[in-house]
């Protein structure tokens, strides 16, 4: 049978959830405070090159920024909440028998 999840109570589900976006919204501020950062050092070190020079760094940093805090703000909601946990594990057997 397969253990269920901390995730199937709908309570602890609301929680991991306001959880993960507070941290988003976190990480968002944080992400634009960076963008503006370099794009205050891209213009005083190079000058005005091009507007899509601009553009396609702000972009970059951005989803690159974004997408690494959604996906480790995934992971810590699935080991926060006990999810991790709730798995039927094929190799537990095997490591026992090794251990004896």
């Amino acid at each position: 049978m397969i253990p269920r999840s901390p995730l199937d109570d709908p309570g602890n589900a609301a929680y991991a959830w306001a959880r993960y976006k507070r941290l988003m919204r976190f990480m968002l501020g944080v992400t634009v405070a960076v963008i503006i950062v370099a794009m205050a050092l891209l213009y005083r070190n190079n000058g005005f090159v091009s507007i899509h020079f601009y553009i396609a760094t702000a972009l970059g940093i951005g989803f690159a920024m974004l997408l690494m805090s959604a996906l480790m703000g995934l992971v810590f909601l699935s080991s926060g909440t006990g999810h991790d946990d709730a798995i039927i594990d094929p190799l537990e057997d095997e490591q026992d028998d090794k251990k004896d």
